[in-house]
């Protein structure tokens, strides 16, 4: 199996080359960038005919929920009740993601998505398990052995550093923004026939404000295909994006893109000035 990317996914040169290069190693994926880079998405164009597990982890996550979780307080209550349950633990024992990747009968793919969310010892709970592919069940005193080695992706937006045990057991790599040729690609796959006078207008705008020095978040991806549904929707025209009008120097919509009320502001005054000049 090779990855190849597919005509619902554009994905780089370097970015097949990664994902193959984990498969070779059979290691885990660990992919960075920019929130809104694709990261969870690759995670679905990879499991294509294979099964997905996807574990999306909080600030409250543990490892231990990836394995296996021991009900204690159903069991005391079933036990209370007299239900005849109790007598076999395992009825209290709820598979985690890993649990059901191991006992898959077939290949799959587990998506661990922001790994960086949890706790920072979170990745050292895991080493053993994503190394060796095995875990211990205390309560039913098994051990489970993954039957295929799933394909691991763990997806990080950068928040944090990750110990150099971990860092080690995975293959890296950092997902680059899209520079204007590939943001077309992608664009064009989600909006097939878009009118290009459109798109360079929208597309212009988008680069002009990602460039704004010290805006608290740029606009990703994600926001801008969700600005041009938006255009779209609206039928606004190319021009709207380039308005020469002094009482409308931000492009229309722009809550799509911006975030929050400084960058709108920092947008503003810039735009403002810059046209001033001319």
């Amino acid at each position: 199996m090779r990855f190849e990317g597919s005509s619902q996914y554009v994905a780089t040169d370097d970015l097949k080359l990664a994902v193959n290069a984990a498969m070779t190693l059979q290691r885990p994926l660990l992919i960075k960038g920019e929130p809104g880079t694709g990261k969870t998405m690759l995670a679905e164009e990879v499991a294509l005919g294979m099964p997905l597990l996807q574990w999306h982890i909080k600030s409250t996550t543990k490892a231990q929920q990836g394995l296996y979780e021991y009900d204690a307080v159903s069991r005391l209550r079933d036990s209370q009740l007299g239900d005849e349950h109790v007598k076999d633990i395992r009825n209290y024992i709820v598979k985690g993601v890993l649990w059901q990747a191991f006992e898959s009968d077939q290949q799959s793919v587990l998506l661990i998505d922001e790994i960086d969310k949890a706790d920072i010892e979170f990745p050292n709970d895991l080493l053993r398990e994503l190394d060796r592919m095995e875990f211990y069940v205390y309560e039913t005193r098994e051990l489970v052995k993954a039957k295929h080695r799933p394909l691991v992706i763990i997806t990080s937006n950068n928040e944090k550093e990750f110990p150099d045990a971990f860092l080690r057991r995975c293959f890296f790599h950092y997902i680059k923004f899209p520079n204007a040729t590939t943001m077309k690609e992608i664009v064009e796959v989600h909006f097939p026939g878009i009118k290009q006078d459109l798109l360079a207008a929208a597309m212009q705008s988008f680069f002009e404000l990602r460039n704004v020095s010290g805006l608290k978040k740029k606009p990703s991806t994600s926001e801008l295909l969700d600005w041009l549904k938006l255009l779209l929707a609206e039928n606004i025209a190319p021009e709207a994006l380039q308005s020469s009008d002094q009482k409308q120097i931000i492009p229309p919509l722009h809550g799509a893109l911006l975030k929050n009320e400084q960058d709108v502001a920092l947008f503003e005054r810039l735009l403002y000035m810059n046209r001033n000049r001319r």
